[in-house]
């Protein structure tokens, strides 16, 4: 067995996924542009991490963006031992989108791209590409999304470009006979998570005694999804390609929506902090509801979601108070 690519490797969901891959002895290869989204202090402080875990040799970093056509290139074409890809690095957020179109673009479309054309390009060494897609493509419905539901009516531009990865891959799955696995991720928590999230912005504001903004007037529901348990799903996908070529796609959640009022709820009881809400109108860009039908995932790879809402918010306020006090 050969290495595995994990692109976003300073991510909430990269670093996790590079942790546990370490952890079975596989050896990393990881790329990350560490962009300011965020506070890329976070990022490197999970790359030290991933570092200090990591036998002599078996994790290797590229600081590189997707965007970067050449560089994509060069990298596939340097490391001769990757067999595997998981692809996670984009420009996440809903919101933001409104705010930075052009950096949704180079990094989901152009970095896409890149990606793809590197897999292609590997002359056959890459067996399975492995890339991430979000909920966020379903738009507004209700009920449960599957997999087979339409994903051409995106709500946001965030949405749109990641709806336009999993078409490209699509295309690319034909053209070339690649075996690729998209992954529809359903607003993933737990530590090391990420600051611009809801469960982080709430319990730093409450710590501090500032309001908490819940838009729609909190009746905004989500299909939360420990991280571990979407690691776990990553894993049980990237051991099994595709049979052929093509693209599946699968969603990774925890299958059971619930109101951003219970989250309050529940980080109020961990905190022993009564929050202050300051109920707002919906913003643009979201969506009412979110809900993952997994039941693909259980069928083709044996994956059930394990950890509860309550219990993965413990471990996250566990870790945050450890970090930040």
């Amino acid at each position: 067995m050969g290495d595995v690519l994990v692109t976003g490797v300073a991510g909430f969901i990269g670093a996790h996924l590079a942790a546990a891959l370490l952890a079975r002895g596989e050896r990393v290869i990881g790329l990350d542009n560490f962009n300011a989204y965020y506070d890329p202090r976070l990022k490197e402080a999970r790359i030290a991490a991933l570092t200090a875990g990591a036998r002599p040799g078996q994790f290797a970093l590229h600081r590189l963006d997707l965007a970067d056509q050449e560089g994509m290139a060069a990298l596939f074409a340097a490391e001769r031992g990757l067999d595997r890809v998981v692809h996670l690095g984009a420009q996440a957020g809903v919101r933001w989108s409104l705010e930075a179109p052009f950096a949704y673009t180079a990094a989901n479309v152009t970095g896409q791209l890149a990606v793809l054309e590197g897999v292609r390009r590997s002359e056959g060494r890459i067996a399975h590409c492995v890339h991430a897609s979000t909920s966020s493509v379903y738009g507004v419905r209700e009920g449960a999304f599957r997999e087979e539901d339409r994903v051409d009516r995106p709500a946001s531009l965030y949405a749109a470009t990641k709806a336009a990865g999993e078409l490209m891959a699509h295309s690319y799955a034909a053209l070339y006979g690649l075996r690729l696995t998209a992954l529809r991720f359903f607003t993933v928590y737990g530590p090391w998570g990420r600051p611009d999230m809801a469960y982080w912005l709430f319990t730093e504001a409450m710590c501090a005694g500032r309001p908490i903004r819940l838009f729609n007037q909190g009746r905004m529901r989500r299909d939360f999804t420990y991280v571990d348990d979407a690691v776990a799903g990553i894993l049980a996908v990237l051991d099994h390609p595709p049979a052929g070529p093509g693209q599946r796609l699968y969603n990774i959640g925890n299958s059971r929506p619930e109101e951003l009022l219970e989250m309050v709820a529940i980080l109020e009881r961990l905190l022993g902090v009564a929050a202050i809400r300051r109920l707002e109108p919906m913003q643009k860009g979201d969506v009412p509801a979110t809900w993952a039908d997994v039941s693909a995932m259980a069928r083709d790879f044996g994956w059930r979601p394990a950890t509860p809402l309550e219990e993965g918010l413990g471990r996250f306020v566990a870790w945050w108070r450890g970090r930040f006090g």
